[in-house]
C-alpha cells in the first residue's frame, strides 16, 4: 500500500491492528474507529443519516450511499480492471475480480486444502465441517446449511405457499408484508429496556439478539459438583 497523503497511511495502517478500542454499549462488537462504532450503533437504533437526493431512500454509512446512487442513479463504475474490459460499482468486487486473473485465494480453510478468493465463500465452506444448519424452511421446518439451498427447497417443495417476504435481519421469510411488519417489531425493534439473560451477565436492547444468544446456553451444564468431575444442566 502506498500513499501521497499522510492520513491515508494512518488510516490504512490500522486495517492491521488487533486492537479495537471503541466497544457498543448495546452488544459485544467493538470496533478499530470511532466511525465505523457510529455507524454501527445507528443499526441498533435504525438512524439512517445519509438521506439519496435523488430518491427517498436513507442509509446508515455514507459508503452505502455512495454505492446505492452507482447502482440506481448515475449507473457509474469507477473500478476498472487493468487487465480487462471489466469495471465494478464497487472496489470490494474489483478486488475479486482481479483474484480470477492472478488466482490469488488469500482465504485458506485450516481444516482442509481449500482456499476461497474472497471471506463469505469460505465462510460458507466451514459449514461443511461443521454440518451448522442456520437457515429454517418457514413452511415446513426443514433445516439448511445455505440459504440459497433453502430458498430451491421452498419453491421445489412448497410452491404457491412460499413466503414472499423476507427479514432484512434475519433468515425469516414471511406470507405477507405485515407479517414482517410484526416481526419487526416484536424481534428486531430497539428496546429501551435492555432484557438480560439470567445465566450470565448478557444484556441485550433487541429480542432477536437475546434469543440467539440463549441458544449458547443450550445443554450448558453450569451446575459442577465440589466433590468429583459431575457436571448438570440442571
Amino acid at each position: 500500500f502506498t500513499s501521497v497523503k499522510l492520513s491515508s497511511l494512518r488510516h490504512h495502517l490500522k486495517t492491521h491492528s488487533e486492537g479495537k478500542p471503541h466497544v457498543c454499549h448495546l452488544c459485544p462488537k467493538a470496533f478499530r474507529t470511532a466511525t465505523l462504532l457510529h455507524n454501527h450503533v445507528n443499526t441498533h437504533t435504525g438512524n439512517k443519516p445519509h438521506k439519496c437526493s435523488e430518491c427517498d431512500k436513507a442509509f446508515v454509512t455514507r459508503g452505502e450511499l455512495a454505492r446505492h446512487r452507482r447502482y440506481k442513479h448515475t449507473l457509474e463504475k469507477p473500478f476498472k480492471c487493468t487487465i480487462c474490459e471489466y469495471s465494478s460499482v464497487e472496489a470490494s468486487k474489483m478486488r475479486r475480480h482481479v483474484r480470477s486473473h492472478t488466482g490469488e485465494r488469500p482465504y485458506p480453510c485450516h481444516l482442509c486444502s481449500y482456499a476461497s478468493k474472497d471471506a463469505y465463500k469460505l465462510k460458507r465452506h466451514m459449514l461443511t465441517h461443521t454440518g451448522e444448519k442456520r437457515y429454517e424452511c418457514y413452511v415446513c421446518q426443514a433445516r439448511f446449511t445455505q440459504s440459497g439451498t433453502m430458498k430451491i427447497h421452498m419453491l421445489q417443495k412448497h410452491g404457491e405457499n412460499v413466503p414472499k417476504h423476507q427479514c432484512p435481519h434475519c433468515s425469516a421469510f414471511l406470507t405477507r408484508k405485515s407479517d414482517l411488519g410484526v416481526h419487526l417489531r416484536n424481534l428486531h425493534s430497539y428496546m429501551e429496556k435492555a432484557v438480560k439473560c439470567r445465566d450470565c451477565e448478557a444484556a441485550f436492547h433487541e429480542r432477536y439478539a437475546f434469543l440467539q444468544h440463549r441458544k449458547t446456553h443450550r445443554n450448558e451444564k453450569r451446575f459442577r459438583c465440589a466433590q468429583c468431575s459431575c457436571t448438570c444442566n440442571q
